[in-house]
């Protein structure tokens, strides 16, 4: 789970028993931060993924970050 907005935070905290800590890792983050849950576990989690990749370009979300070929 990754950055969500304060009304999606207070929903998804009740029904997936996320803890007030655990929400500090979806609160106002940046790309690439979260939480991974994993049956009962919850992993936060941190990915600086270098940007100045081949595969960085096929996979990014952003349109503007992919060049016109």
């Amino acid at each position: 789970m990754l950055n969500q907005a304060q009304g999606d935070r207070a929903i998804l905290a009740k029904q997936l028993n996320i803890s007030p800590q655990q929400m500090k890792y979806v609160t106002h983050t940046e790309a690439g931060e979260g939480l991974i849950f994993y049956g009962n576990v919850v992993l936060p989690f941190i990915d600086r993924f270098p940007t100045d990749t081949e595969l960085y370009r096929l996979l990014t979300t952003k349109p503007e970050e992919v060049s016109k070929a």
